[in-house]
């Protein structure tokens, strides 16, 4: 096996996303079930019909086991990270994916910084390739981080000389 194909062998990658993301995911977890959970009271509110009763309290069940779970169980999982030669992902929560995408295939790297993530200090990293896949995002970043390894990865980019096909 060469070094290359040593460094990318199957492997959880290294790196944890910044612990500010559990508060992040938390509060978009909280936001999503509000919206979900709103309407529902205000036909309650406005209604008595008995099975607007039963429909908000599952509701509600679901949306607190969302808001108490996902956020936590996410940041276990997600993981990230970026050497010469690829750039690896581990992401989801119930639907797991790991992702490695070989420095010479990457065509594009972004950063994004919703309001709520400047709020938290985070950001996302979407490295873009030719593949049918999609791209690779990698989320919860410290900003700072974000900028350090877009930075280092546009410098590895330039000095590969693949094709980014």
């Amino acid at each position: 096996m060469t070094a290359i194909e040593t460094s990318m062998a199957p492997r959880p990658p290294r790196h944890r996303v910044n612990p500010r993301a559990l508060r992040w995911w938390t509060v978009q977890a909280a936001l999503t079930s509000a919206a979900a959970l709103l309407p529902q009271l205000v036909a309650l509110e406005l209604s008595d019909a008995r099975w607007l009763v039963v429909t908000t309290s599952v509701t509600a069940c679901l949306a607190a086991a969302y808001v108490l779970i996902m956020p936590s169980w996410r940041y276990r999982v997600h993981r990230w990270e970026a050497d010469e030669h690829a750039v690896y992902t581990l992401a989801g929560w119930l639907h797991l994916e790991w992702r490695v995408v070989p420095i010479s295939r990457i065509q594009t790297i972004d950063i994004e910084r919703t309001l709520l993530q400047r709020l938290f200090g985070l950001a996302t990293v979407t490295v873009t390739t030719a593949s049918a896949a999609g791209p690779v995002r990698i989320v919860g970043l410290d900003a700072q981080e974000a900028d350090r390894l877009v930075r280092r990865l546009t410098a590895i980019t330039q000095a590969d000389r693949g094709d980014a096909t």
